[in-house]
């Protein structure tokens, strides 16, 4: 048997824009005509709750449109057949908060920035799965307290699953960043952890990301084709 080869893959809003779904942050600092400081921010809840709240009832319902593309489809099963075929472990983490990657297949799955669909209870700390609007303050399935929130990890927050996330590139042998920035810390720093263990470090972006010095190798365009290009070559040898 050959020695196991773990990959772990970094996604971003590139990932996912080619299904219509917007980048976070263009030049001017905007998200939907919003400063982000006034929609994702501790802060921003607790000024204008209503707000915000809104703003992601209205992204909430948007996303539940939207399909997966050919690059959620190919690291879905790039995951499937690189486990059946005993080649080691696909952890795949996400800066999206989105269900594209889920919709698609992926099973070994870290929403690092949370998720749209889900709701979290402030009074009680349960998450639910949670597809209707949030502005209207319903009551939380476990506790009954009004006190749901988007359970999204907004600026000054720490990002879930860190622990894991730090586990996981530490055993990597290839790190791959797909359709990020490399502006948004602490996600624009995996790469060098990655690479200071001793892994390949490849970039798919459609253009140089801020953090593109520390990877090997870069490959440009659009995302459906060059990850899916990418996974067909890699399970082909």
């Amino acid at each position: 048997m050959s020695v196991p080869c773990n990959i772990v893959i970094l996604t971003g809003a590139g990932c996912s824009a080619e299904s219509g779904i917007d980048t976070f942050r263009d030049g001017g600092g905007l998200w939907e005509q919003h400063r982000v400081e006034d929609v994702a921010t501790p802060e921003a809840y607790e000024r204008d709750p209503d707000l915000v709240l809104r703003f992601y009832d209205m992204r909430r319902a948007a996303i539940q449109t939207k399909k997966p593309n050919a690059a959620h489809h190919a690291l879905a099963r790039l995951e499937r057949e690189w486990w059946q075929g005993q080649r080691g472990n696909v952890t795949l983490i996400t800066q999206n908060v989105d269900d594209l990657h889920d919709r698609a297949g992926s099973k070994n799955l870290i929403h690092m920035h949370g998720e749209h669909l889900s709701a979290w209870c402030g009074a009680c700390d349960a998450r639910h799965h949670w597809n209707d609007m949030l502005i209207d303050r319903p009551a939380c399935p476990a506790c009954g307290a009004r006190a749901l929130r988007p359970d999204i990890v907004w600026f000054g927050e720490m990002p879930y699953r860190m622990d894991e996330i730090h586990d996981a590139l530490r055993q990597c042998d290839i790190f791959v960043s797909i359709g990020t920035s490399g502006a948004v810390y602490p996600a624009a720093g995996f790469v060098r952890l990655a690479r200071e263990m001793g892994a390949h470090c490849l970039e798919l972006n459609l253009e140089r990301s801020q953090g593109s010095a520390w990877f090997h190798e870069s490959r440009f365009g659009a995302a459906t084709k060059i990850v899916s290009e990418w996974v067909a070559d890699k399970l082909a040898n």
